[in-house]
């Protein structure tokens, strides 16, 4: 705490997530004396229980897929199983690396770090720890956790939140996943790879139903081809315990049998009961309300991150947190174009996009004066050696630029940074086929795509 408790701070952070500590990291930065308070760790959702412990279950997947297939590339090697104390601290030790590294960071841009849950007391303080910290500026972050529905109730034991899955301590034989999107389709991934029977049960007509629908169809396919099953407009109706796991049931009459059910229909903003609605904050079915500079309507208060209704992602959180900081600091600032923000869903395969998809864009430009191109990757060396299938689809304005990249295959999130230049500086197919691709390379392939839309394609059919 501060030495004074009469200290009026610049800035005081209610939260310390992705969006709470980049806006406390850059406030500070720019010289503005900053109190970041935190209920849990530093860090939050993304750094201990979403973003990067899944990613390390998803590469320890990744290596037990490529034990089980070396054969295949002439390498001798026995897959024995997953031992899964094991997977837990290399995923652990992961995530205490980061997060010793970011309590450091805090620390010497010397933020004023407060661990207790805070709650805002006026649209000038938050009381926290029986006391109450005064700031100029009051920035929201307190982010989001896992939701369920009406009548369904977590309760860790057989019925589970990504929270739990990420600490289970053994390997169930059966499991479903109530969600199809992101947090859904990556846990699938890494339990088929572990050796779980997996069923998704998905209300929409699609895996990911947030991607362009092409990149849904070629993700189905590569998880039929694995044996991860799914249920598509399927609408949960209710779950069961039974002797041995639990039995959902959907309302098309379906019934199936595993040892848990995992609920992944999303996350929820945490706003109930920490003083929003009593400092005057407008708000919408838990979330809360900004402009394009992330003010609410309160002008002493800005939200960031899960809590406001955009994209719920880490990066977002980074971006809008600094934004935030720019702008209280005085620096002028430009409002984010959240769909020029890379997306990317870590399953095998990788589901990489920016930009518009096909609906969309013809929706906003009109059907006729949209141009799409579908590039294979069977024609990409690099995917050929690493054995992935996928796609890349351009979506264009006729004679106009790229507005949309969508990319489908292993390590297409490591190609998604290209793209976003291509979105976010409005370029042409022709300006990005000057551009020479190292070979062989999986870049390549999106050099390829735009030689083939401008005109002049190269390992690729006319």
């Amino acid at each position: 705490m501060a030495n004074d408790a009469s200290t009026v701070f610049d800035v005081v952070i209610l939260g310390g997530g992705s969006g709470g500590y980049a806006a406390a990291l850059r406030a500070a930065q720019l010289g503005l004396n900053v109190a970041l308070i935190e209920k849990g760790e530093l860090g939050g959702t993304c750094l201990h229980r979403g973003c990067i412990p899944t990613k390390a279950l998803l590469h320890a997947a990744e290596v037990a897929d490529e034990t089980r297939e070396a054969a295949e590339f002439g390498v001798l090697a026995t897959f024995q199983g997953i031992d899964i104390k094991g997977v837990h601290k290399y995923k652990d030790d992961v995530v205490s690396g980061l997060y010793k590294g970011l309590q450091g960071l805090v620390a010497s841009r010397k933020v004023t770090y407060i661990q207790g849950e805070g709650r805002l007391s006026s649209q000038t303080s938050v009381d926290v720890n029986g006391q109450r910290v005064e700031g100029r500026h009051i920035v929201l972050a307190t982010g989001s956790v896992p939701k369920s529905l009406p009548g369904l109730t977590i309760d860790g034991n057989r019925i589970i939140s990504s929270d739990h899955a990420l600490k289970l301590d053994y390997i169930p034989k059966s499991a479903v996943i109530l969600g199809g999107g992101v947090i859904g389709v990556e846990f699938a991934s890494v339990w088929k790879s572990f050796g779980v029977d997996v069923t998704i049960v998905e209300a929409l007509p699609h895996l990911v139903p947030l991607e362009d629908e092409n990149s849904s169809k070629l993700l189905e396919r590569a998880f039929r081809k694995r044996g991860i099953k799914f249920e598509l407009k399927a609408r949960f109706s209710g779950v069961e315990y039974t002797e041995n796991g639990v039995r959902v049931s959907t309302e098309n009459g379906k019934q199936i049998d595993a040892d848990v059910l995992l609920v992944a229909i999303g996350r929820g903003p945490v706003s109930a009961g920490l003083g929003y609605e009593e400092a005057g904050v407008a708000m919408d079915r838990g979330y809360v309300l900004v402009d394009e500079y992330l003010r609410t309507n309160v002008p002493t208060i800005s939200a960031v991150g899960d809590l406001v209704p955009t994209l719920q992602l880490a990066h977002v959180g980074f971006a809008e947190g600094m934004l935030v900081a720019e702008r209280l600091a005085g620096l002028k600032v430009v409002p984010i174009d959240y769909d020029g923000i890379p997306r990317v869903t870590y399953s095998n395969p990788e589901v990489a996009s920016v930009g518009l998809s096909e609906a969309k864009a013809a929706e906003q430009y009109g059907k006729d004066k949209i141009v799409t191109l579908k590039y294979n990757l069977a024609g990409n060396g690099k995917s050929k050696i690493l054995k992935t299938a996928g796609e890349i689809k351009l979506v264009q304005v006729k004679d106009g630029a790229v507005v949309g990249v969508h990319m489908v295959g292993a390590r297409m999130g490591e190609q998604v940074g290209e793209a976003q230049l291509i979105y976010n500086w409005e370029a042409l197919p022709a300006e990005v086929a000057q551009l020479i691709h190292a070979h062989p390379s999986q870049s390549e392939a999106l050099g390829e795509a735009h030689l083939a839309l401008a005109g002049k394609p190269l390992h690729a059919h006319d």
